[in-house]
């Protein structure tokens, strides 16, 4: 193939947030974030509004050596994660599923993608369900070893995300044993992890798609042990309450409730992943590795955690569940019509429907009506519905419940901002005419 190396793995241009600041920033900020958040939601640390219990939060923070070693590597916490981790791959290997190709890549390959969720979801709740039935009065020890070691957890889940992507990032420069597309056995790279730098590339991710023969890492640490982790920290705190208090209150019932349903929704429709952006474009390095293996699980179970708290459990009563769960729906209503109905478009299915669209010089067609006339990103603003819906029921006494849907929302407009940069390039005249037809970028008259 002429040209070779560089059209198989063209050199990064450009770097995201603000190339190696931003990633040192993030590398270092980020781990010590969802510590924080451990440590105040360990025990009863609570938070007070904007005023935190900083010298108690001090107190608790490790200072010495054998305290940093008490958190980070914890012996128990390994051998509980290393085992939630190791179990999981045999599962993914073992368990059988349907096998989908992926988009073509840049050497003219495709891979393959098994699809497995249903079966797997199948048997890690039925392993769930029946430990519980022949637990004595629903007790079950592995639950508590969660709740009671969030602060360990949390730190080992940091540290495997470091040796995870260091790994990925070391093996990305072996060769592949077999010839790939286009009769090389270099591996395919990301677009934005080939810049040279070896700490930026470490952390937006080299490779594009990690794999040991057919085992996809990324895939599998987008859909499995994080994803699954955040169900587990959220019966643990159910689990916790009903054993403390002996009652659960509605707001945390709510809560796990919600979030069970978008987690089950997630692993049921794994194969909607495949064409996503971080599977598609983005590599997989720290910035993935820690995203799906310690935020994912730890940010995102916060209200729950919250709510588990001896001083913060609330009913608050019927009516404004149904209100809280009315957003939630609709939120995801949104979500999940838009994105079929962009994906039907693809297909062709909605081609008698003769809705408005704009033909690109790339032969693509850009779509500007039904839900995608209201707003560019218009299945942005239903998940962030969902994400408000999981705040709502811890009241308005604090921001700290609110933090996910912030990051959320600072998170979706920067996926925006990504999304038109790539399209501006790629589809040039025809986007500035798409833009004066579908105005809004994300919520509907509004933004």
């Amino acid at each position: 193939m002429a040209g070779g190396k560089a059209d198989i793995n063209p050199r990064t241009t450009h770097r995201e947030f603000f190339g190696v600041p931003g990633a040192l920033g993030i590398t270092l900020g980020l781990p010590l974030l969802i510590m924080g958040i451990a440590y105040c939601c360990d025990g009863e640390l609570l938070f007070k509004g904007f005023k935190i219990e900083v010298e108690r939060l001090i107190e608790k923070t490790p200072a010495d050596a054998s305290e940093l070693a008490r958190v980070f590597f914890d012996k128990q916490c390994w051998v509980a994660y290393l085992t939630w981790f190791g179990v999981f791959v045999i599962f993914d290997q073992l368990l059988p599923g349907t096998h989908l190709k992926g988009i073509p890549l840049r050497d003219g390959t495709q891979l393959q993608y098994k699809i497995n969720g249903r079966l797997f979801l199948g048997v890690f709740l039925s392993l769930l369900a029946s430990r519980a039935l022949v637990s004595d009065s629903y007790y079950l020890p592995e639950l508590d070893f969660v709740y009671d070691h969030q602060v360990q957890l949390t730190g080992v889940t940091i540290v495997f995300s470091f040796l995870l992507s260091s790994a990925v990032y070391l093996a990305s420069f072996v060769p592949l044993t077999k010839p790939n597309g286009v009769g090389s056995r270099e591996r395919i790279l990301s677009i934005n992890g080939n810049s040279g730098n070896a700490f930026y590339d470490w952390f937006i991710g080299r490779e594009l798609n990690p794999r040991v023969f057919s085992w996809d890492i990324k895939l599998f640490c987008e859909l499995r042990p994080g994803l699954l982790l955040w169900l587990l920290i959220n019966l643990s705190c159910v689990h916790h309450q009903y054993h403390s208090a002996n009652t659960i209150s509605d707001s945390l019932l709510l809560v796990t409730g919600l979030q069970a349903f978008y987690v089950f929704d997630g692993v049921l429709n794994e194969e909607g992943v495949i064409s996503m952006m971080d599977i598609t474009t983005d590599g997989f390095g720290f910035m993935l590795a820690f995203g799906d293996l310690a935020w994912l699980p730890w940010v995102y179970s916060l209200q729950a955690r919250y709510l588990a708290l001896s001083k913060n459990p609330t009913n608050i009563g019927t009516l404004n569940c149904l209100l809280i769960m009315a957003v939630s729906f609709l939120g995801y209503y949104i979500f999940h019509s838009a994105n079929q109905q962009k994906s039907d478009f693809r297909m062709g299915r909605l081609d008698h429907e003769n809705l408005r669209c704009i033909k690109t010089k790339t032969g693509s067609k850009l779509l500007c009506d039904g839900w995608w006339g209201l707003s560019q990103h218009i299945n942005y603003f239903g998940d962030w519905l969902i994400g408000i819906s999981w705040c709502l029921p811890t009241g308005f006494n604090t921001l700290y419940t609110y933090f996910y849907v912030i990051y959320f929302g600072v998170l979706l407009l920067h996926r925006q901002l990504r999304d038109e940069a790539k399209c501006r390039q790629k589809y040039g005249k025809e986007w500035e005419q798409y833009q004066k037809m579908v105005p809004y970028k994300i919520i509907p008259y509004l933004y």
